[in-house]
């Protein structure tokens, strides 16, 4: 998620949405958008999320005037919000976490004056962190992570200057767990990305490059162990159509999630102009193609978190200019859209 060092000057956020392509209004007809308990600590963005069972965690971030370190746990089936443990180390944002079997990890991140290396393990039993061996990358921020099988990945961030470079990170391996250098993804290197996971496959998306929106999209298969590039996410102008719809896909600091066989992303930002964007898109894993749904009804923003639970997605916090959100809402990609819903 973005954030800039305290020798750039923060850049106001134009509010504004994005209009969805209208010549294909069908597509806007799924997918729709519920509002949830509001998280019960302070409106903040570039948080972290990561979910255990039927529990996500939502913690740190920077909420306008400081970084944060409280965390809390979100019951998706009773709607409610629980204070966990604060993370230790220093508050941060923009860092990065992954669960791997019923503990999660938080680590990198920026605190106000420095990047972070540091990593931390959450125990959901016994609400304790405890620390593990840092990351051995780069400090940095805005990168991605995620999980796959025993393993978690990071890569991509900002750490004075963009990078790709790819780690991966072994619980098992020592009392602490050790990183490890794997092959980096082609393409662009990049900042304020997504991340999801699906079956064995690690997908990065979005994400700005030198100030420009990254078009290009990597997969990595873990059971191959290698990296192999996806269709791009724009219009390149060619004799395909697959892409004639591709309009707004690329963003930053946008949230993504797995429901079923199929990733969603919502929100962020666009590169090129710094609208905040409201359009949401489907990506389906077996063809490698992307379809608009029913936009967002909320309040544009960038720098939100999002994960699935039980067949549906949930996003919120961000940011929009100087205001800083607490909500929660929860997406539903089989209801029919419907605006009476958001309320």
């Amino acid at each position: 998620m973005k954030h800039f060092q305290p020798l750039f000057a923060a850049t106001a956020l134009i509010m504004a949405t994005t209009s969805c392509n209208p010549s294909a209004p069908d597509y806007y007809a799924t997918g729709d958008y519920v509002k949830r308990s509001e998280l019960d600590g302070v409106a903040r963005s570039e948080a972290v999320t990561f979910t255990i069972g039927d529990t996500a965690y939502v913690g740190t971030g920077y909420q306008g005037y400081k970084r944060l370190s409280d965390f809390w746990g979100y019951n998706a089936k009773t709607n409610t919000w629980t204070q966990k443990a604060d993370i230790p180390g220093p508050p941060r944002s923009a860092a990065v976490a992954f669960t791997i079997g019923k503990q999660g990890y938080v680590g990198t991140g920026y605190d106000g004056h420095n990047m972070l290396n540091d990593f931390w393990c959450f125990n959901q039993t016994t609400n304790t962190w405890q620390a593990v061996a840092p990351f051995a990358g780069s400090a940095r921020y805005d990168a991605v992570a995620f999980a796959i099988g025993q393993y978690g990945y990071v890569t991509t961030g900002f750490d004075g200057g963009h990078q790709k470079d790819f780690w991966r990170y072994d619980p098992s391996d020592g009392p602490t767990g050790k990183w490890l250098q794997k092959t980096s993804p082609g393409g662009e290197k990049r900042t304020a990305a997504i991340a999801f996971v699906h079956g064995t496959k690690g997908y990065v998306v979005t994400g700005t490059n030198n100030g420009q929106a990254c078009g290009d999209f990597w997969c990595y298969d873990a059971a191959l162990d290698a990296w192999q590039p996806l269709k791009s996410i724009y219009n390149q102008n060619t004799t395909q159509s697959y892409d004639d719809n591709y309009t707004d896909i690329k963003r930053d600091n946008a949230v993504g999630f797995v429901i079923g066989d199929s990733a969603y992303i919502t929100t962020g930002e666009a590169s090129l102009n710094g609208n905040l964007l409201t359009s949401t898109w489907l990506y389906d894993f077996a063809t490698d193609r992307w379809t608009p749904r029913s936009p967002f009804q909320g309040t544009p923003r960038q720098g939100a978190v999002g994960f699935a639970i039980n067949g549906h997605g949930f996003f919120g916090t961000g940011q929009s200019g100087t205001q800083y959100f607490d909500d929660l809402t929860l997406f539903d990609p089989n209801k029919p859209y419907n605006s009476n819903d958001y309320h």
